[in-house]
């Protein structure tokens, strides 16, 4: 079994956990940020594997600045079809497995209830409409592949809505969060060690498990639910817990549409490939505890 994974997309949120849980698991792992390796290059993404040889690559590179790929389609589209297309031509050359991080807004989150795999995409933006391109140009690349769509990543470092809260948090006594989106949480850290489980699987020769998951944290809440649990938590610490009031999606407008409903069903993810899954609580609790130990929020 190979043990070398290599990651794209090492300076984001996902990728920076890869990097920090791959070498507990007993991996070595080669993480490249965009300026090792510009994955929409597919000359610079073919030498590069055919030079590293790794077991399994890991995508977790991708454009997710969501209000501006309205107006940056063509760096959107860069990122999240080219590249997905250009590793998954590259892996194919020295047949290695890809896992390729994918998104909830590849639906349009009109459903009642989680979506499943199977039911039809119809993303709302340029985002959204590109990832779903790029899980497209994978399938047809490469078939020895793991797409997982997720939802709502955040971690200690990056930008995200945690530390967002946080910041605000500190500043203000009472802020405005949408609560008609609903969605689940879930840690970069737990992500990671979704796809690390998937990836030994897969290098140790499991033939059986190629496909699209969706894999996020158990359960589900809104924005606004979300931003009061991070207060609840982070009270002790900020010295006070700031009044969350209820807003809705036409309150506050952006750029991109997002989707209402984001809930992803994982059965299936739990059936085959059984990685380690928690609750969205719990990944919370383990960020806010990194996160107000060392003074990161500000």
């Amino acid at each position: 079994m190979n043990s070398l994974i290599l990651v794209t997309g090492a300076g984001g949120q996902v990728g920076v956990e890869l990097i920090r849980r791959g070498p507990l698991r007993g991996h070595q792992i080669i993480g490249l940020a965009r300026a090792d390796l510009d994955i929409s290059d597919g000359e610079a993404v073919s030498r590069c594997l055919a030079d590293r040889r790794p077991g399994v690559v890991i995508n977790a590179a991708a454009y997710t600045a969501v209000d501006k790929a309205e107006s940056d389609e063509a760096a959107a589209q860069a990122g999240n079809e080219a590249g997905p297309a250009n590793l998954a031509r590259a892996c194919a050359e020295i047949d290695v497995p890809l896992i390729h991080i994918s998104t909830d807004y590849v639906f349009d989150g009109t459903k009642q209830g989680a979506y499943a795999e199977t039911d039809p995409v119809h993303p709302l933006g340029v985002y959204g409409i590109t990832k779903e391109a790029g899980e497209q140009r994978v399938r047809d690349a490469w078939k020895r592949h793991v797409i997982l769509r997720t939802s709502w990543v955040y971690a200690a470092h990056g930008g995200n809505f945690v530390r967002t809260m946080l910041r605000l948090g500190a500043e203000r006594d009472e802020l405005g969060v949408v609560a008609d989106q609903a969605g689940t949480p879930t840690s970069a850290g737990d992500i990671a060690e979704a796809a690390l489980s998937i990836a030994e699987q897969v290098a140790a020769g499991r033939d059986d498990a190629w496909g699209t998951y969706h894999f996020t944290a158990k359960g589900s809440t809104t924005w606004h639910g979300f931003a009061e649990e991070i207060f609840r938590r982070a009270e002790p610490v900020l010295g006070k817990r700031p009044k969350v009031n209820a807003i809705t999606t036409a309150d506050f407008p952006t750029p991109a549409r997002r989707p209402a409903n984001s809930v992803l069903d994982c059965s299936r993810i739990d059936a085959v490939l059984a990685p380690p899954r928690r609750s969205w609580q719990e990944g919370l609790a383990d960020v806010l505890s990194e996160l107000l130990e060392d003074g990161a929020q500000q």
